[in-house]
């Protein structure tokens, strides 16, 4: 059919075709060996926004002279030297908020910071809840009380996350996470418990208040038990961190833009609070330990 001449060039022709086609494929190989897919670094999100959460209650601490309104109970002038002990404790707080979020010497500080929220939460809330009050029998009287636990144990998971993996930063993950899950666990249940309550804090403008507070109890709920269960808990805690942060910019900044200048503070403290909580949930979704 074809002349000797004519399949020796279409020999060539094939073969410089080949040869096209796989310089081609080592190129498109060598191009995906120097530009690799980069995956999101959850623990490193999460950390500046716990960082960044812990700066500004201490900025909040320094500028109204008193503590964020679930770091110590309400009751505390009988404490000597107050004023002063606000400018230290917001001054060192501000110190160790941005050391995380620069993750300069991260472990030790986190590590601290995680040790005195938890011995507050131990030697402060728990006895005042059963001694200067009578309602310790009231889910709802735990709320600060478990804001501050979920502060200390996200403290103990970036102490883990972010030093030389070794069986003790396992066992700050493990611990830190715990207590987390525990929180998030209980505020899931408050959400079914005071629904109505609860429900009157979303905005106005959003619909069916009622049907997005029971949503949220149960994302909160199922998220806390996958964490302590270790189950799915890459997945579960970054959907709770997505969840968590999407009350962050639609309820809680809407909320301190618009609120008058008394509750302010108070304000700002839930809104640092939700970025606190968005961010352990990250940190929690990408240390090792968990995955």
């Amino acid at each position: 059919m074809f002349g000797k001449s004519e399949n020796q060039q279409l020999q060539i022709t094939y073969s410089l075709l080949l040869t096209r086609i796989v310089l081609a494929s080592r190129k498109d190989k060598k191009n995906k060996m120097s530009f690799p897919n980069k995956k999101i670094n959850l623990s490193n999100i999460g950390r500046i926004f716990y960082g960044f959460s812990i700066t500004g209650m201490g900025l909040q601490t320094v500028y109204y002279h008193d503590f964020p309104y679930m770091l110590i109970p309400p009751k505390h002038s009988w404490i000597p030297g107050f004023l002063m002990l606000s400018y230290i404790s917001g001054a060192l707080l501000i110190l160790a908020g941005v050391i995380i979020v620069l993750k300069k010497k991260t472990k030790p500080v986190a590590l601290w910071l995680g040790v005195v929220l938890l011995l507050i939460f131990c030697f402060y809330h728990v006895p005042y809840q059963f001694i200067a009050t009578s309602n310790y029998m009231q889910p709802i009287a735990w709320d600060n009380a478990l804001k501050e636990l979920a502060l200390s144990g996200g403290a103990f998971v970036i102490a883990g996350s972010f030093s030389k993996k070794n069986e003790n930063s396992y066992r700050l993950i493990t611990f830190g996470s715990t207590l987390f899950g525990i929180t998030i666990t209980c505020f899931g249940v408050l959400h079914f418990l005071y629904a109505k309550g609860v429900a009157e804090y979303i905005s106005s403008w959003m619909p069916c208040r009622l049907f997005w507070t029971y949503l949220a109890g149960a994302g909160l709920l199922s998220a806390g038990i996958a964490i302590i269960l270790k189950i799915k808990v890459r997945l579960a805690a970054s959907l709770l961190g997505t969840m968590i942060f999407i009350w962050f910019i639609i309820l809680h900044m809407p909320k301190v833009i618009v609120s008058p200048f008394a509750e302010i503070g108070s304000e700002a403290t839930s809104a640092l609070l939700a970025l606190a909580y968005s961010g352990t949930a990250f940190v929690v979704a990408g240390s090792k330990k968990n995955n």
